[in-house]
C-alpha cells in the first residue's frame, strides 16, 4: 500500500523534557491508523508536529514523499492535512451551517460578501450542505453551533475537518467525553470517512480502537512501544503491562 505519512526519528523536548522521542512512524494510503498510551505518552504532542503547530527538535516529517518538517499549520492543511482537535474548534455564535461553509470559503479565493457572484456563493453553501448530510446534520443547518448536544459538537468538528478538504484527516480524541449511541455516531461516521480518506486516530476509548482501526501505534513516554493490528496490540503483554491492563 503507498504510504502517505511517514517520520524519521521525529523528537520533541521542551527543555528536560523529551515529549516526543524518535519516533518512526508509517502510515499508508486507506487505513486508519491509530495512535494510542498513557495520559503523558507524547500523543497530542505527536499531533502538533504532524500538523505544523510545533516544530520538532530533530528528525523529518513526509506527506506524499514531500518534505513538510519545516511548514507552517497553515501550509500543511493547505497540502491536505485536516486535523479535528481534542477540544472541539467550533464557532458557537455561527449556524452549523456557517461553520462548514466559512472553512469551505477559506479554501478559495471568494470573500463572502455582495459583491461576488450568487453562482459564486451558491457553490459554497451547496458544497456545505453536502458535507452536513455525509455527517448526519443536514438537518440543523440554521441551528447556532453552541445549541448542538456535546456529540453532535464532536461531528460538527470532524465536518470542519472535512471541509479543508484533506486527503489526510488527524482525529484528536473524537468520542472523548461521549456515551452510548453517541459514541456508536462517531465510530460509524469514522468509519465511513475512511472509505475515502486517510486517518490517524488518537483515542483512549479502547473499545473504539480496536474495532475501526487497520494499524495502531503505542506510544509510552514519547517512543514506540509497540505496533500492529489491533489483535496484536491487545495480545501484547507489554502494551498489557502499561496501558490496557485487565481490558480483554
Amino acid at each position: 500500500m503507498e504510504t502517505i505519512l511517514k517520520t524519521e526519528s521525529l523528537s520533541k523536548s521542551f527543555g528536560a523534557l523529551q515529549a516526543v522521542l524518535n519516533v518512526d512512524l508509517t502510515v499508508r494510503k486507506g487505513t486508519i491508523h491509530s495512535i494510542i498510551g498513557p495520559n503523558g505518552a507524547g500523543k497530542t504532542t505527536f499531533f502538533n508536529l504532524l500538523t505544523g503547530f510545533l516544530q520538532p527538535s530533530t528528525g523529518k516529517i513526509y506527506f506524499q514523499g514531500r518534505d513538510i518538517t519545516t511548514l507552517q499549520s497553515y501550509q500543511i492543511s493547505q497540502l491536505g492535512i485536516g486535523r479535528s482537535f481534542q477540544i472541539t474548534s467550533i464557532f458557537p455564535e455561527l449556524t452549523v451551517h456557517e461553520n462548514i461553509r466559512i472553512v469551505l470559503q477559506s479554501r478559495t479565493k471568494s470573500n463572502y460578501s455582495v459583491f461576488n457572484s450568487m453562482s459564486r456563493l451558491s457553490i459554497l453553501q451547496e458544497k456545505a450542505q453536502e458535507i452536513l448530510e455525509r455527517i448526519g446534520l443536514e438537518d440543523k443547518p440554521d441551528l447556532l453551533a453552541k445549541n448542538l448536544s456535546h456529540g453532535e459538537k464532536r461531528i460538527l468538528d470532524i465536518g470542519i475537518g472535512l471541509a479543508s478538504e484533506p486527503e489526510l484527516l488527524l482525529l484528536d480524541e473524537p468520542a472523548s467525553g461521549l456515551v452510548g449511541d453517541e459514541i456508536v455516531r462517531v465510530t460509524d461516521l469514522v468509519r465511513s470517512i475512511s472509505s475515502y480518506i486517510t486517518i490517524v486516530l488518537v483515542e483512549h476509548n479502547i473499545d473504539v480502537v480496536l474495532s475501526i482501526s487497520n494499524i495502531i501505534t503505542v506510544l509510552y513516554y514519547g517512543e514506540v512501544i509497540a505496533e500492529g493490528k489491533p489483535e496484536e496490540i491487545q495480545n501484547n503483554e507489554k502494551v498489557q503491562e502499561i496501558y490496557l491492563g485487565d481490558y480483554q
